[in-house]
């Protein structure tokens, strides 16, 4: 009987570690990261431009990345040339939801970005007096200003 005991409290242990919650990921890229991210940038259209801002009351480009992958549980960081270095090109062609489009604005590359949310739309925090908004890849403008996709590693 007192290994039958034995037995049984040692298979509850084991089997109990199967109950707790998954903890949290705070680094590391999966398509679902991508998806959560592109649900939460566009769960933020319409929220203001902030310089340096990566919260709901206001964000600038990289931060609205940064806070879009922090709610789907990833450490992303704010600024777009940590970003660019951070990921690795992947064409439009391939584009997926969450991933980054980078673009040229006022002469320098990789100077702003956005995410993207598929059928060639993207969600980005445009500039002062602005606010978070989707707009398309197809668009005259960021067509011309495009300048790479690029993926989490």
């Amino acid at each position: 009987m007192r290994n039958v005991l034995l037995i049984l409290g040692i298979a509850g242990i084991l089997f109990s570690g199967c109950a707790t919650a998954p903890t949290k990921r705070v680094s590391g890229y999966s398509a679902s990261t991508g998806d959560k991210a592109a649900a939460t940038a566009l769960a933020m259209i319409g929220r203001p431009y902030k310089f340096k801002g990566e919260t709901p009351s206001g964000f600038d480009c990289s931060g609205l990345v940064r806070y879009s992958y922090l709610t789907a549980g990833m450490d992303a960081p704010h600024s777009t040339g940590a970003l660019k270095n951070s990921t690795g090109s992947v064409g439009l062609r391939n584009a997926r939801k969450g991933d980054l489009l980078f673009f040229v604005q006022e002469g320098k590359k990789y100077s702003h970005v956005g995410i993207y949310v598929g059928n060639d739309q993207f969600v980005h925090a445009p500039s002062t007096g602005g606010f978070v908004r989707k707009d398309s890849i197809a668009d005259p403008y960021w067509k011309k200003h495009y300048l790479d996709t690029r993926r989490f590693l």
